[in-house]
């Protein structure tokens, strides 16, 4: 088979062009700003030369450690136009470095302090930021809602260069959904505003996503002018990013074309530039892109190579401090039950000694003896029983994060190894309404509601034997088939998913919960997936693959209180469940997907 990568557009649009400033990442004026802002004999506002080297600089590491010093320096003095700039630019390293949660929680934490002092042009910025990170994800429901908001807004004030990058990333989200004549709407405009404030870095992304567009279409000719133009003008500016993005899609053109060895050239020009620059995204690409290349020229053992380096860099590199320190943990008890073992035995010995002794000398002795040894077992024993104790908690919170057979291999092991399953099945469900009613609530209770539905939902999984995976805000995904589960698990999704369906459907009935009322659309797809642990420091079980996107656009497609499923899940039900036929959509890299809506009267479900 050849491996299919993502879509590389919405990574593109985040990467600077929705900072403040308007000056382009020149790494050289980054690098003399942040020898002035470490030079003693500086005297002017080092604040305000922190904000400017975290907006920027290029390389994800070293932004997110100077938008961190911004905010703890801005936060001191509460001095809120900093703290915006600081948040903001935490969530594009975060981004840049595939941190999503975090990204999420730092742009957002940035459209508050911006809605504190009414900054109107930074709400619709972030706003932009936040769509991006949805696009990413593959929740086109969300990302167009926010971009919309974000445009709306942005159009209110006079920040052209915000506005023409919301523009632009408006039009990536547009490509991804094979709206091409739409996208180069949005990039027309985009490129035109680019091109009237003089903006260098934002021209040269409009060039490079307008020659990914006629791509698409088939006029490799005008993809690889406008792409190589784009890469020209990156490499003055050096944003290596975009630059190792574009390669790759340069590799995509040629390899189209069955020149081969100018593929490779290209995919390992992108590997190369992402490796020298720590560019995580574009490593684990470029490896997907080669192992393509290597299969379709015949190269088996090279293409599964590259692919490995592909799962690897994604899975591998995540967990090392948070699994170093439960092996310490693990190291430490059972040094404490072997020092138990040693006092143990040296107090035996004592005694011994002291009962040959107080034989001699007085029975009033024996009797202090006995005290403190007696004294001395209950501190062994509370001891011991408080070190069981902490290492059941770290079991039981090991076991909230894994599926108990991935945690019982990290304590094995000390890792976890990917692997993936032929067939299984992916559900996942979004409520309609919920992203604007959540505008109005406080963050305590926005967590309360979402709280409220999905603890029903953990109960219902667990009920039927299936796994949760995540949610990404008003989103829940699970699966079912992973490990030892290989049987009926479509039959078991489709009946969790009604219990699902029939819960949100009595909230709406009953009138003390009447303020959390919604709809919501649920989505099944069935395939193969490959599973494991991703994360460096909150690490956390996932899974990725075709079966998994399907599934979110079955989601996408589905009504209000319906369960739409694939053609997969379909031939896994039909005879369980009643079905009805409602045409076919057109997936990307899969073609066109028929769908069916699920009817309540299953045949003995």
């Amino acid at each position: 088979m050849i491996f299919k990568r993502r879509s590389f557009l919405l990574a593109i649009g985040l990467f600077c062009l929705m900072c403040f400033s308007m000056a382009a990442q020149d790494q050289k004026y980054t690098d003399s700003l942040i020898n002035l802002y470490e030079s003693e004999a500086y005297q002017g506002d080092k604040l305000a030369l922190l904000k400017a080297i975290a907006e920027e600089e290029s390389n994800p590491d070293r932004k997110h450690a100077y938008a961190e010093l911004l905010i703890q320096e801005a936060a001191s003095d509460s001095l809120f136009d900093y703290l915006i700039s600081g948040h903001l630019q935490k969530g594009n390293a975060l981004h840049l470095q595939g941190d999503y949660d975090e990204a999420i929680t730092s742009y957002f934490v940035s459209i508050g302090h911006a809605k504190r002092i009414d900054d109107t042009r930074a709400v619709g910025a972030v706003t932009i930021a936040v769509a991006n990170i949805y696009s990413e994800i593959g929740n086109a429901v969300n990302a167009e809602l926010y971009y919309s908001q974000g445009i709306e807004i942005l159009r209110k004030t006079d920040d052209k260069a915000s506005l023409a990058s919301a523009l632009l990333n408006a039009g990536d989200e547009a490509f991804n959904a094979k709206d091409y004549e739409k996208a180069l709407l949005y990039f027309d405009e985009s490129g035109l505003i680019f091109k009237e404030i003089d903006y260098l870095i934002g021209t040269a992304y409009n060039l490079g996503n307008v020659g990914m567009v006629h791509a698409e279409q088939g006029k490799d000719e005008l993809a690889e002018k406008n792409i190589n133009d784009a890469i020209i003008l990156l490499e003055e500016l050096e944003d290596y990013y975009g630059i190792s993005i574009y390669l790759t899609y340069m590799s995509d053109i040629y390899f189209r074309q069955n020149d081969f060895p100018t593929a490779l050239h290209y995919a390992k020009r992108s590997l190369e530039l992402a490796t020298r620059h720590g560019l995580n995204n574009q490593i684990s690409d470029a490896n997907l892109k080669l192992s393509e290349l290597y299969e379709a020229q015949g190269d088996p053992a090279s293409s599964l190579t590259y692919f490995k380096n592909h799962i690897v860099y994604r899975d591998s590199v995540m967990n090392i401090e948070t699994v170093q320190k439960m092996a310490d943990q693990r190291t430490n008890y059972e040094v404490s039950q072997k020092q138990i073992e040693i006092d143990l035995s040296e107090q035996k010995r004592k005694s011994q000694r002291i009962l040959v002794i107080a034989t001699i000398i007085a029975l009033f002795l024996i009797g202090l003896l006995a005290v403190g040894q007696f004294r001395r077992i209950i501190y062994i024993r509370k001891t011991k029983q408080i070190i069981e104790e902490e290492r059941d908690k770290s079991d039981r919170l090991l076991l909230n994060i894994l599926p108990e057979e991935t945690a019982e291999e990290l304590k094995r092991n000390g890792k976890v190894t990917a692997k993936k399953y032929a067939s299984t099945t992916v559900l996942f469900t979004d409520f309609k309404g919920f992203t604007s009613y959540s505008e109005g609530l406080s963050p305590e209770a926005l967590v309360e509601t979402v709280g409220f539905y999905f603890s029903e939902f953990d109960a219902i999984i667990e009920k039927h034997g299936l796994e949760k995976i995540k949610t990404i805000g008003d989103a829940y995904m699970c699966a079912g088939g992973l490990h030892h589960d290989t049987q009926d698990h479509a039959t078991r999704m489709v009946k969790a998913a009604f219990e699902i369906v029939t819960f949100v459907e009595k909230t709406k009935k009953d009138i003390t919960a009447n303020e959390l009322s919604f709809d919501i659309r649920i989505g099944i797809n069935s395939g193969p997936v490959v599973a494991g642990v991703v994360g460096t420091k909150k690490f956390a079980y996932d899974i990725w693959g075709d079966t998994v996107n399907v599934a979110s656009r079955m989601e996408s497609m589905s009504e209000p209180g319906k369960i739409n499923i694939s053609e997969t899940t379909y031939e896994l039900v039909k005879d369980s469940w009643d079905c009805v036929y409602r045409g076919e959509i057109e997936v990307k890299n899969r073609g066109s997907l028929k769908m069916y809506f699920v009817n309540a009267n299953g045949r003995d479900a």
